[in-house]
């Protein structure tokens, strides 16, 4: 089996064949149509976020054909399509019971834990598959299953509320689902801030208000659109000190502030004025749900959520290809979404 692995930290990854997976019984083997290529592979590349052992198959963005199922398995069969729920959990430990899986002890993330899916074959246990219905590409379903999953675990995780507002840093992928969701959860409105004019103008197709950051400080430009008040959720989806901070300034009374993009930088808070008078949040978002996949399956089955108008673009499952891509991640460049098929 052909894939595409990281062999060293810090250098570009490189083409690898691979014996065939053992298919236990429990496991689904699934033939990879699409795999999406997040800006986290470009962290565990470079080292910013640890992997677990080298060499590793990258990609936890994986959509494809049930190709082989194990003797134990009953809701899958060869030719279905799906979906992969990118954590293997236990699903005995009180954390799977109680739905918060991403902190069961055992877990383990594919593209970081265990090989993912920047190759032609993948095998999971079948409780972390979803079908895929027809009506959604596989392109779209692979990119599902971390951008748009973790963007609605973090409005989950803020409390969003009808008729509140919200500012979403970084209009990459994750802030392309993200406003497309606080939208269609009732935001009374949606600012999308970023430094890149293409990526504010296909925000503005989703019906955000464009905040240019390199122009002036965004801070004081949400002020000015919210006559002083600030906004009720803020989601940082880049990964900078800088981003986290405007994000926390940002806020309105008992506004909250998301969490999501990976930095090993600190940021600085004036607890005073930015939290505590105002009872404002910062929280932490990791991840999401398994359960949360079945609503974002079917808000993009329905066209609630649109993951299509130019946001993806396609690359071989080819070394050269995906290193470019996740070099241009390192420099924020102008790609939404970058997805592997065959």
């Amino acid at each position: 089996m052909k894939a595409i692995r990281l062999v060293t930290i810090g250098s570009p990854l490189e083409e690898r064949e691979m014996a065939p997976f053992v298919v236990d019984a429990g496991d689904v083997l699934i033939r990879i149509k699409a795999a999406g290529i997040c800006h986290s592979d470009a962290h565990y590349r470079a080292g910013v976020s640890p992997v677990k052992a080298l060499p590793l198959t990258l990609g936890h963005e994986v959509a494809g054909i049930v190709e082989q199922v194990g003797s134990e398995v009953r809701g899958f069969a060869p030719g279905d399509r799906v979906c992969v729920h990118y954590l293997v959990t236990c699903g005995q430990c009180s954390f799977c019971v109680e739905g918060t899986e991403q902190f069961c002890p055992t877990a383990q993330m594919i593209g970081k834990h265990r090989d993912g899916g920047y190759a032609e074959f993948i095998v999971v246990p079948e409780r972390s598959v979803f079908r895929l219905p027809d009506e959604i590409p596989f392109e779209q379903g692979a990119i599902l299953m971390c951008s748009s999953a973790t963007s609605l675990h973090a409005l989950h995780k803020a409390r969003l509320r009808a008729g509140e507002t919200v500012a979403v840093f970084g209009v990459g992928g994750l802030g392309i689902s993200a406003l497309q969701l606080a939208r269609h959860f009732g935001a009374a409105e949606v600012y999308a801030v970023d430094i890149n004019p293409r990526k504010l103008e296909l925000a503005e197709r989703f019906g955000a208000i464009p905040v240019n950051a390199a122009t002036s400080d965004p801070v004081e430009q949400l002020q000015e659109m919210t006559k002083g008040r600030g906004v009720d959720v803020a989601l940082e989806l880049v990964g900078l000190s800088l981003t986290m901070q405007q994000a926390v300034r940002s806020l309105a009374i008992l506004g909250r502030a998301a969490l999501v993009g990976l930095t090993p930088e600190h940021f600085e808070v004036a607890p005073y004025s930015e939290l505590l008078n105002k009872e404002a949040e910062i929280i932490g978002v990791s991840d999401h749900l398994a359960s949360e996949i079945p609503l974002l399956l079917d808000l993009v089955r329905t066209r609630k959520l649109d993951l299509s108008h130019g946001i993806i673009r396609t690359v071989p499952l080819d070394a050269g290809a995906i290193n470019g891509v996740l070099d241009a991640l390192e420099n924020f460049g102008d790609d939404v979404r970058v997805v592997i098929t065959p």
